[in-house]
């Protein structure tokens, strides 16, 4: 992390700008008007489910999406809604309503732009991934869940939220499956699943809404009493005007009750879109900035909620399809948001004739995709450690949420690891010899003797708060005939903490007032200054702080050689 370095935001649009040609805009514009056209029944489908219109999904595909390609550090990312967010955006509207979720969509942007402002753009990728595929697999089950209402035309209008609650409400009424509505999702569903088989580049959604679409439209004109609920039905008559930029109210209550939604909005947005980058970049051979990718996907957080928009995130199947189609720039990304803002100002009286049944196989079929169930069966094979994050994250996720999923998720990942760490760092005692060339790669052995009354402790591997306790107990197992001297061994210890410097500094006390000397060896350069910060070297001498343990086992020797005289001329006294 850098605190104090250069603002490090950069967009690759300005990069791109300044030796574009008329051939790379050729191929920018066909990708781009694909990429608007496979985003369209998704930004529809995402605005729904998670609980608000389908305009607002457009919106935020619109506006969103353009900030995301002008402002980011990835040349083909597209940005816009997408299924992760279902979840947390609907929970939030349930629990704080749609100005609640433009707050927290804010405070979201303002953090992700905090990330990349301080050069977390790296550390971010070190999320585990059994945490990414826990919640990922949890979301798909949940958005899977929310699509069974509409799928079966059920009608249910009160479906509880909770998921075991919700599964008991749709068993209890399968009895009154509409058979039509049922019958459009299934078609719908088999034309989105074999419609790739035909050709890949064909959006197999898109296919899905229009021939569905024109197929209900008819029927319904030739079988009198059959009807199937639509877009239309539903949220009325669509606006085609771009709603004009509001205002909310922002109190220190408001921003503490939001801030665990918005950090987890902040989060699944920095996860998903660094995530869809790397992606890229393999494919493209480019390379991200991602610190500046942050910051990009902060300003459109920031930017939509006052347009009505639900959050914003760099979105894999759309950017691999911008990749697949010959997008290479983010222009390509600007012409997919202007090709959805001509369907939405000159389209969407078409938009209310979608079935609702229709957009839930959509959905269905982006639930699988999401599920990995692959990699899931992979991590099963993988450490019980690894296991268990992923198990809890999901079930937190379907559970309880996303929040309480991705809080606790990282927590057991921290504690797992540093245990994992613990367990692979070694406390070493030597006494009498000791090898110089034991642990490196040197094939020349140097032997050094230490006299009696000298021992050897080495630290191998990082010294904070977890081995800091198992260096302490180390130290008292060990306690046999008092040492005149010992020697600890750091040539290993990459950096040391608060806590492992406080119990360094208790051990060299209780030693001094026992009359035996503390001497530090093989200390790096960090950590040295780490202890004289501290005042570690002002307590043991900074004499006694060497870098090189034979300097340090001959200043013990001579230590332990002049106690030992100075004991034999007092017997001898």
């Amino acid at each position: 992390m850098n605190l104090s370095g250069t603002i490090d935001f950069r967009p690759k649009l300005v990069s791109a700008l300044r030796h574009y040609s008329l051939s790379r805009f050729k191929d920018d514009l066909i990708a781009g008007i694909v990429v608007g056209i496979v985003a369209l029944p998704l930004a529809i489908a995402f605005g729904i489910a998670s609980g608000v219109s389908p305009t607002v999904g457009l919106i935020t595909a619109i506006i969103g999406g353009f900030l995301v390609s002008a402002c980011g550090g990835n040349s083909v990312q597209i940005g816009g809604p997408t299924g992760a967010f279902i979840v947390i955006v609907y929970s939030i509207i349930q629990n704080f309503g749609l100005q609640g979720l433009a707050i927290a969509t804010l405070m979201a942007g303002l953090i992700l732009i905090l990330l990349g402002l301080f050069h977390l753009g790296t550390v971010i990728k070190f999320i585990p991934y059994p945490i990414v595929v826990g919640f990922t697999s949890g979301i798909a089950l949940t958005i899977f869940s929310t699509q069974i209402n509409d799928f079966f035309g059920l009608g249910l209008k009160d479906v509880p939220s909770d998921f075991f609650s919700k599964w008991g409400v749709f068993i209890s009424n399968f009895g009154n499956i509409d058979l039509p509505t049922l019958g459009v999702g299934i078609v719908s569903l088999l034309i989105i699943v074999f419609t790739p088989k035909l050709s890949k580049k064909l959006p197999g959604s898109l296919i899905a809404i229009v021939i569905v679409t024109a197929l209900v439209y008819f029927m319904e004109g030739l079988i009198p009493g059959m009807e199937v609920e639509t877009i239309g039905d539903r949220f009325g008559s669509l606006p085609t005007d771009i709603p004009q930029p509001q205002g909310f109210e922002l109190s220190m209550n408001t921003i503490n009750m939001l801030m665990p939604s918005a950090f987890t909005i902040a989060i699944l947005c920095a996860i998903e879109s660094l995530l869809s980058a790397t992606v890229a970049d393999g494919v493209t051979g480019s390379r991200t900035n991602s610190n500046t990718e942050l910051i990009g996907q902060g300003i459109a957080n920031v930017v939509v909620p006052f347009f009505g928009g639900i959050p914003v995130t760099g979105a894999i199947a759309r950017t691999m399809t911008n990749i697949t189609n010959g997008g290479r720039t983010p222009v390509a990304g600007i012409i997919h948001t202007v090709v959805l803002l001509l369907i939405f100002l000159f389209l969407m009286p078409l938009i209310n004739l979608v079935p609702m049944s229709c957009l839930a196989a959509v959905l269905i079929v982006v639930s699988y995709n999401m599920s990995g169930w692959r990699t899931v069966v992979g991590i099963f094979k993988a450490p019980k450690s690894d296991v268990s994050v992923l198990v809890v994250t999901f079930l937190l996720t379907v559970i309880f949420d996303l929040t309480i999923a991705i809080e606790i998720g990282l927590l057991l990942a921290v504690i797992l690891f540093l245990r994992r760490v613990m367990e692979n760092t070694e406390i070493k005692v030597y006494s009498e010899q000791l090898d110089v060339a034991e642990g490196t790669e040197l094939t020349q052995h140097e032997v050094l003797d230490v006299a009696q009354g000298v021992s050897v402790y080495e630290i191998d591997g990082p010294f904070f708060f977890g081995v800091a306790t198992k260096f302490d107990e180390t130290m008292r197992s060990t306690l046999g005939t008092k040492p005149v001297v010992r020697i600890i061994r750091m040539r290993k210890v990459p950096f040391i903490d608060a806590t492992a410097v406080h119990n360094l500094e208790l051990l060299i006390k209780s030693s001094q007032s026992e009359g035996i000397h503390v001497v530090l060896s093989g200390v790096n350069q960090q950590v040295r200054q780490t202890l004289v910060k501290s005042g570690i070297d002002s307590l043991v001498g900074n004499d006694h702080i060497c870098d090189h343990i034979t300097k340090a086992v001959v200043m013990a020797n001579k230590i332990a050689d002049a106690r030992r005289a100075e004991v034999n001329h007092k017997v001898n006294a």
